[in-house]
Formats: structure tokens, sequence, C-alpha cells
């Protein structure tokens, strides 16, 4: 039986088709098994077909797969981008129409031998940052079930977090492109206004929206962005943005203030950020602190202030001939737009401060970039329910500026491994350099570090510390397993301890933890003698980490010592 990752990415999809072991017939074949086992958690409003997918597989079978950059890789779409042939709903049936074509940038990656697999859910109209406000589901997060996905583009993440797409398609006009990214553990990139082209895209505020990307790293979100990026002529909005070049800025902006964290995991969420902001101090780019009210100020506009108009003005009419298809609180966001206090006055006073706070952002982000949480916590799909526009509005807190002062954006997880409740910070910068957040974000991924727990000869102050500290480790803190281990000695040499998970009958022993960077791994697994290993353990606060264990066998006459509580103490009775 073929093996398939839980996430697929481009390069392992290639790798496996250069070798023979995989077709892309194969692979949407798995895909289609994943769209039905998951099919409860409303993902799809087109899931996966084999009968959509045959023409495009049946186009790539007469084609050298080494001829294009994207050939048999499978892609979703969000339902408010057009594929040809297949509805485009924007999460409301009655709204729904057949395009003739497909959107500019699909039709792109398609020539570049991607598979379109399926249309995926969206916070209707691409209103909201919850991912519950469809009348085809709330989409489950990919990874705990009970919370949110993240809007709009919710299908779109978790469809890629579920291993049903290598890379999506979803839209970001207030950072729909970003908060789902971060909830789901993804890169998310959002490109600079009309560096994509938004020909074949339902509009939310038409003059700031951004096709983006969703991908599982960002080598394979560059890719992506190389074959969709262009200028369009029939697109009003196109500009002639050209590829961006990684580099690293002269200085990265941080907010001077703690940001706000809010819902059930605000000091997790909190913890995370000052994490972050560690790594960020250590990465040997100046950081400067700013005082970054302004970009709350130029936030307000988007939905204060007379851009709701601009939705108003696309889908007004719509709405007021079909009310009852819109979903409740979509209607009340979009008829927001109609208030009569929105008048061409206001509008060019909106303008003329916007202009102001551009200003700012020109002169602050210069050859810089500036890095915020993505978001500051989130919520269950209970609770958004409860409060749908106070928890939606929480989820934008850091997000809304962007694309009103014409910043790119690309948003990536804290850490990468991190399945069980994500963290992202987003790196903004001006739309013109998009390479500098890029680059930033390809170092800060690179100095990402494991906690690994250390319970022998690797204790701080202990002989073998050497092998952590050369390879860039830095100790953290002294703790304790939880009491479910046992502590040996064993008869090597030379002597050391080896821990061993037992249930029942164990003990809370002492461990160090260090913090490793990830890429130094492979290195400090060369200097680890059978018959130890590196495995999960648990610590005394519940939470998981990587840490030295027994093989399973390799005790032979080793002796028990985990009632000295450690190994530290039990070298000091020994002395």
């Amino acid at each position: 039986m073929k093996y398939f990752p839980g996430r697929l990415n481009i390069t392992w999809i290639k790798n496996c088709y250069a070798d023979g072991s995989l077709t892309p017939r194969e692979l949407i074949g798995e895909i289609i098994k994943r769209a039905e086992l998951t099919k409860d958690k409303n993902v799809w409003i087109v899931p996966p077909s084999k009968e959509l997918m045959e023409q495009y597989i049946e186009k790539l079978e007469k084609t050298d797969a080494n001829s294009l950059p994207l050939w048999g890789i499978p892609f979703a779409i969000k339902d408010n981008i057009d594929l040809e042939g297949v509805p485009t709903t924007a999460a409301c049936k009655e709204y729904e129409y057949v395009p003739k074509e497909s959107a500019y940038v699909v039709k792109k990656l398609i020539a570049m031998g991607a598979i379109p697999v399926g249309k995926t859910n969206l916070d209707q109209f691409a209103t909201g940052l919850v991912g519950t406000r469809s009348p085809y589901g709330e989409v489950h997060n990919s990874l705990k079930d009970e919370l949110i996905s993240g809007g709009s583009s919710s299908g779109s993440a978790a469809a890629v977090g579920l291993g049903m797409a290598a890379f999506s398609l979803g839209t970001d006009t207030a950072g729909s492109g970003r908060v789902p990214a971060a909830l789901n553990c993804l890169v998310g990139y959002k490109p600079s206004l009309g560096a994509w082209s938004t020909n074949g895209v339902v509009p939310a505020c038409a003059s700031l929206d951004c096709v983006t990307v969703f991908a599982n790293n960002i080598d394979d979100a560059e890719l992506v962005d190389s074959c969709a990026r262009g200028f369009d002529d029939k697109c009003r909005w196109s500009k002639d943005i050209q590829k961006p070049v990684e580099k690293l800025p002269e200085k990265i902006c941080l907010p001077d203030n703690m940001p706000e964290f809010f819902g059930g995991f605000a000091d997790v969420y909190r913890n995370k950020w000052k994490s972050a902001v560690k790594r960020i101090e250590k990465l040997g780019i100046k950081v400067e602190y700013i005082d970054c009210a302004f970009l709350k100020e130029a936030a307000s506009i988007l939905y204060d202030g007379p851009w709701v108009a601009e939705r108003w003005a696309d889908l007004g009419d719509f709405v007021e001939k079909n009310p009852s298809a819109i979903f409740p609180v979509t209607k009340n966001v979009l008829e927001s737009g109609a208030r009569s206090e929105l008048t061409a006055a206001s509008c060019f006073r909106a303008m003329h401060t916007l202009a102001g706070y551009k200003a700012m952002a020109r002169s602050l982000f210069k050859d810089s970039v500036l890095v915020m949480p993505t978001a500051g916590g989130t919520y269950t799909r209970d609770e958004v329910r409860k409060d749908p526009i106070a928890s939606n509005s929480k989820m934008g807190l850091y997000t809304n500026h962007c694309n009103l002062l014409d910043l790119c954006a690309i948003a990536i997880p804290e850490n990468s491994r991190d399945f069980d409740l994500p963290f992202g910070i987003t790196i903004f910068g001006l739309s013109e350099n998009e390479g500098l957040i890029l680059g930033t974000a390809r170092k800060f991924l690179e100095e990402e570090t494991v906690k690994i727990a250390v319970c022998g000869l690797h204790l701080k102050g202990f002989p073998l510390e050497y092998q952590l500290t050369e390879l860039g480790a830095r100790f953290e803190s002294h703790t304790r397993t939880a009491p479910e281990y046992r502590l040996y000695r064993l008869n090597t040499e030379p002597v050391k301890p080896a821990l061993v998970k037992c249930g029942d009958g164990g003990m809370s022993i002492e461990v160090d933890t260090y913090d490793i960077p990830v890429k130094k791994i492979g290195e400090f697994l060369l200097n680890i003698p059978s018959p130890l290993v590196l495995g999960k353990v648990k610590l005394i606060d519940d939470s998981e980490t990587v840490g030295f264990l027994c093989e399973s066998g390799g005790l032979g006459d080793a002796a028990d010592i985990s009632g000295y509580g450690g190994y530290k103490k039990y070298i000091e009775s020994m002395e």
C-alpha cells in the first residue's frame, strides 16, 4: 500500500512522480478518499471527484512531467474564485453561476500543470474571519475539531491542513489569507495589491482584494507565486510587479507595547509571542520597537468608514432582491455599506486620513519589515456562535490595516511542528518589498528551535553538555517529567542513565530542557549511542517534548535508580 503523508507538499509529490512510486491518478484517488472521510468538517462546496479532475489528468498524461513546474500538483480553490464549468457560489446558492472560463490566476496555475481538485467553503461573500458564516456549514479547524478554522478562506486552509491539496487559493481583503494560515499551522502568502490578477474573483472590496496562497512551507508558496504572478490587461487592478528576490531587511519593527491577547488561550498565545520576539531579537537584524497605534486607527477605516460601501456597490442589488438567501450575520455586514452617513464627503475625508497613515507607513517601513501576531487568540466554534460579531472583530486586530496601507504580508507559524495549538506571526512590508518579508520569514523559520529534555550526561554542568551548546542549544530550565517514568543506570562505558516510560509505578524524574535549532537535530542524533533514542517525553506540566528514552529490551542488567529522583542526585550520593 502506498504511503501518503498526512500533509502534502510539492517536493514530496515531485520526488514520488520522479521515482515512479506515484501517479497523479493515484494521488487524486487518495484525495477523494480523504474528502469522503472528512466530509463532516464542511471543507468543500464542490468536493474532489474523478469527474472534475479527469480532463486535467488526461492532458497531463500527454505532457512531459519535467516541462511544467506544477505538473500533477493538486490545489484547492476558494469558491469565490472561478473555475471553468464549475459553479461559483461565494457560499450563497442563490448567487450561483457557472463561469465559462477560469479566473486568470487559476488559468495560469493549470497551464503550469496544477490540478484543481474542488471548490472550498468560505465565510459567505468573504465577509468574516472565523469560518463559521456559511450556509454550507461551519468549517472545522484541521487540527482541533472544536476550534474555528479562521476565515473567510476557511475551507482553503483546512483542505491543505487535512492533506487534500498541496496548496490552495484564498482571497484576502482584511486578513482572510492570513488568519486561517495561523490557526491551521500553514504559510499564508498575501502578495502586493495587483501582483496577482483578481479577474474572475467575486469582489469583497474590489480595490483591496487579493488572491492568496496557503501552503505547508515557504518554498511551495514561492513556487506558486512565481506561476500565478503577472500583469493582466483585463484586470483593472493589475500591476506589473516583478517576482520578488529574497533579502534581509535593514531592521525589523516590533510593537512597543504588548499586543492584546484574547479568548481562552490568551496566556498560551502571549507566551508564544514572547518566544517569537526572543527569536527575532537573536536573528542578527536590528530591531526597533515602534508605536503601532496608527495601524489600529487605519484599520478602523475599513469597517467604520466608507469602504464598506464598496461591498454594497457590488452586492447591494443582489442582497435587496434576495434577502432570505443571505446568512444573517453576513447580511448585517453587507447592509452596513448602505448607511446614509456614508456620503461622498465622508469617503474623501477617509481617503485623506488614510493617505496620512500610508505616508507614516512608508516612512517607518522603508527597507524594513513589521512583525505582529497574526491573531491574538482563537475561539471554539460554539463561542463564535454565541458572540459572532465581537469574536470576528477580535480576529482581525492585527490584519485589517494591511491592504488599506498597501502592504504585502506573509503569515508563518511560530513553530511549524505545533499541531496542537499553533500560533502565527505575520511579517509586513511595503508593496515593493516582498523580497524583504520573504527573506525575513525564511530566516525566522531557519532559526526555529525544538525543546529537548535530557536526564543524564547532557544535564547542565555535566560532561556532555558541550554536545548541545556547540550546536547552538540554549539551556531553558530545570524541571521534571510526569510521574510515569523509571530511571535506570546502564552498565556502559561511560556509565549513563536511561529513562523508561512505564505508566503505573512510575515516578517524576528530574530533567533539564534545552532549546536546540531544528536544523541541528540531525547532527545531534549522531552523538546518541544505542540503546538510547529520541522520543516524546511528557513533562510535569503535561506538555510533551523531545527527550532521551531507552529502546525496548535495551536495559539488560541495568540498575533501577528511580528512587533518587534524578541522575544528579544519584551522582551526588556516590561522592
